[in-house]
């Protein structure tokens, strides 16, 4: 959209050209803000870009974190549930072994 309005700018200044000292003068500004305005609208991608391009970094930063904190913590739990579950054993075991 930018290039097309770019190109329209240029061809109005290529019309003008011919005109009056005053408005080749005018349209080369015109044509010099539009070229200037394109620049700064790719620079202004660009640093969008680079912008989401970071945050999304980031995000699979924190999520891969998360990931290993939660198989930590999950890690963790099936360890007390497996100690937990043998000291029952023993516990039944040992009854068992009184009984008789």
């Amino acid at each position: 959209m930018r290039s097309h309005s770019f190109a329209l700018a240029a061809m109005a200044a290529l019309t003008l050209a011919a005109c009056s000292p005053k408005t080749q003068s005018e349209t080369a500004a015109a044509a010099d803000h539009a070229a200037n305005a394109s620049a700064t609208a790719a620079s202004d991608a660009a640093a969008s870009a680079q912008a989401a391009s970071a945050d999304a970094s980031v995000a699979a930063q924190n999520a891969a974190a998360e990931t290993t904190a939660a198989a930590d913590r999950a890690a963790n739990a099936t360890e007390d549930a497996a100690g937990t579950a043998a000291r029952k054993a023993d516990a039944a075991a040992d009854a068992a072994a009184n009984t008789h």
